[in-house]
């Protein structure tokens, strides 16, 4: 009867910490998932939504802006960044701004160390918003967004060191055909017509830096994982929303510095009038690029919120071959052999590293019911005395 005690009472705590616990899990799956049952679901279904469209969109017009007649790489860069104000009045009407649901710890460290968060991830975020302009205006849309696919693996070698991110046999395998799928882009130019007017050493160049862009996000997303974790310490929507418009703040103030030190606003008059889809388009076209890259930040950090900086990386990454396709449509990129093997290797990728989350997921699921059964076992053993 004691030892049955021992077992219900444990049950008890460990369901207590789990439905309590704000923090991401140390391992490759969060408990979230099984726990928040349905409505967990529902809002994950809703984030990995805003990351796909808003990538999808936030590229395919990134690279419309270049290729009408746009070329400066700072006013691209800024348009990455600068939708932040599209989200302020749902911050200042809609969020509660005393909020303690699934607080973690009221301890709460000094506002010079949010300040130094916020600079550090907003600094972090204008460089990497600034690679992937020299990437996308150098490389075809297609090629862009394969070689994307390898933050996935950059992200998961951060999570190892940051977030303790445990590998298996299926991440693993993930990880490297995600890592071929990008290598082998390098190896052969597009013949599209659009990369026709592109050089070698450009190509070189815009690979480089979308390759280190990538880099940049992964380490980004493993960093805002660890920062809830260990320094905002509350789960709730206002940090999230807090964490990304006071980063974007930073970072949009370094872009609009860059863009007047560089003198490229200079040139910006000229580059409207002279955009071959007409003044309001160009106008429309930046309007767009900065509402779809916000939709998307809001996605990607709500799967970081609730789940973890892998998961949000995968989803992520899962949206990288529709841009491909589309670009066939829209820009008429050619999609030839080793673009095809690319991304079914992304693709494959891909699948791997959710065949895991679905073995998690059943283990887990396992495992409560053996709970449960015990419980329920050691109930009727003192029921019965």
């Amino acid at each position: 009867m004691g030892k049955a005690r021992e077992v219900q009472l444990l049950i008890m705590d460990n369901e207590v910490k789990e439905e309590n616990s704000g923090k991401p899990d140390a391992g490759h799956q969060s408990t979230k998932p099984q726990i928040k049952g349905q409505i967990w679901w529902i809002k994950m279904g809703i984030y990995s939504f805003f990351v796909l469209s808003g990538q999808a969109v936030a590229t395919l017009l990134g690279r419309l802006y270049f290729d009408k007649g746009g070329n400066s790489k700072w006013m691209s860069t800024f348009v990455q960044l600068a939708g932040f104000p599209l989200l302020l009045p749902f911050y200042c009407t809609l969020l509660p701004k005393n909020s303690t649901t699934d607080s973690v710890d009221t301890d709460q460290p000094p506002a010079l160390t949010f300040a130094f968060l916020y600079v550090s991830l907003g600094i972090l975020l204008a460089g990497m918003c600034l690679l992937y302009s020299y990437g996308m205006s150098n490389l075809p849309v297609s090629t862009f967004s394969l070689i994307c696919a390898s933050q996935l693996a950059f992200n998961a070698l951060f999570s190892f060191f940051l977030n303790a991110q445990k590998f298996t046999f299926f991440i693993t395998n993930s990880l490297v055909l995600l890592t071929i799928s990008s290598a082998l882009l390098v190896f052969q130019p597009d013949d599209s017509s659009d990369s026709k007017k592109i050089s070698k050493g450009k190509y070189n160049i815009g690979f480089l830096c979308t390759l280190f862009a990538s880099a940049g996000y992964a380490l980004m997303l493993s960093l805002t994982q660890f920062a809830f974790k260990k320094i905002i310490k509350r789960n709730t929507m206002r940090a999230m929303m807090d964490l990304i418009i006071y980063q974007s703040i930073i970072a949009t103030c370094l872009v609009l510095a860059g863009l007047f030190a560089s003198g490229d606003w200079k040139v910006l008059k000229k580059e409207m009038e002279e955009y071959e889809l007409g003044k309001v388009s160009y106008l429309m076209t930046l309007i767009w690029i900065a509402a779809g890259w916000d939709v998307f930040s809001i996605g990607a950090v709500g799967l970081i919120f609730d789940v973890s900086s892998l998961f949000s990386n995968v989803i992520s990454t899962l949206g990288l071959p529709i841009v491909p396709v589309l670009a066939v449509v829209f820009f008429h990129d050619k999609m030839d052999g080793v673009k095809v093997v690319a991304m079914l290797l992304a693709i494959w990728g891909f699948v791997s590293f959710m065949y895991q989350h679905y073995l998690d997921d059943s283990k887990f699921k396992a495992e409560r019911e053996n709970a449960t059964q015990v419980s329920q076992a050691s109930t009727s053993e003192e029921v019965q005395i």
